[in-house]
């Protein structure tokens, strides 16, 4: 069974996993993807064998964010979860600044992984040896931003839309955005809002799925 996720903020992919192994019973449970804790919004999930071997193909599959980025203040994690490593001044921003931005950035890139990210180097992952402040050297990873389109800005945040491939850290997207703009940034809130053809309204909170399992056993 393949059933998209409504991932609560606080909650990291794993403890998802987790918890629809409880309700479920299955042990072969897993996801197409993963979101950060202070992240919410889709996460695919297959329960079974059958359905956890659709998941690498959906992994592939494009997806869709909305953020919102705070600019002046940026963390170590690029979210708000992290300790404050630079502050710097907001230059004037106007629609027509942010949007060439957003050009620029649009298509294929080179992204640098964070170090605090899940992506392995000599089988470590980054934010093991983040967390012991231990900065190593990420190679950059070509990636797609198929879509960036602006919803709201004000003296010192931007609210964005974005559609991009696999692989996309949108904490760095949104610390681009801030340096291109001559300034820093990171992220105050991300909802993943579309995983291919999944959207929001074909979610299921944890809540509705232990109702629905339970109806299905019965």
């Amino acid at each position: 069974m393949i059933v998209p996720i409504d991932k609560p903020r606080g909650w990291t992919s794993f403890d998802v996993i987790r918890k629809v192994r409880s309700i479920s019973g299955e042990k072969k449970v897993g996801h197409a993807g993963t979101l950060d804790p202070f992240a919410e919004g889709i996460l695919v999930v297959g329960i079974g064998r059958h359905s956890t071997k659709q998941l690498r193909d959906l992994s592939l599959q494009e997806k869709e964010y909305e953020a919102s980025l705070r600019l002046g203040i940026e963390t170590d994690t690029l979210d708000p979860e992290g300790r404050i490593v630079a502050k710097k001044a907001i230059p004037e921003l106007t629609e027509n600044k942010i949007i060439e931005v957003f050009r620029v950035l649009t298509g294929f890139i080179e992204q640098t992984p964070p170090m605090y990210s899940a992506k392995k180097i000599n089988g470590i992952r980054l934010y093991q040896l983040a967390r012991q402040n231990i900065e190593v050297k990420r190679d950059p990873v070509r990636v797609e931003i198929k879509s960036l389109t602006l919803k709201s800005y004000s003296r010192d945040t931007i609210d964005f839309v974005v559609s991009c491939s696999k692989g996309t850290y949108i904490r760095q997207l949104g610390a681009d955005i801030a340096h291109a703009l001559g300034t820093v940034g990171h992220l105050i809130s991300l909802k993943r809002v579309r995983v291919e053809n999944f959207t929001l309204e074909d979610c299921k909170s944890l809540e509705e799925l232990s109702e629905s399992w339970l109806s299905i056993t019965a």
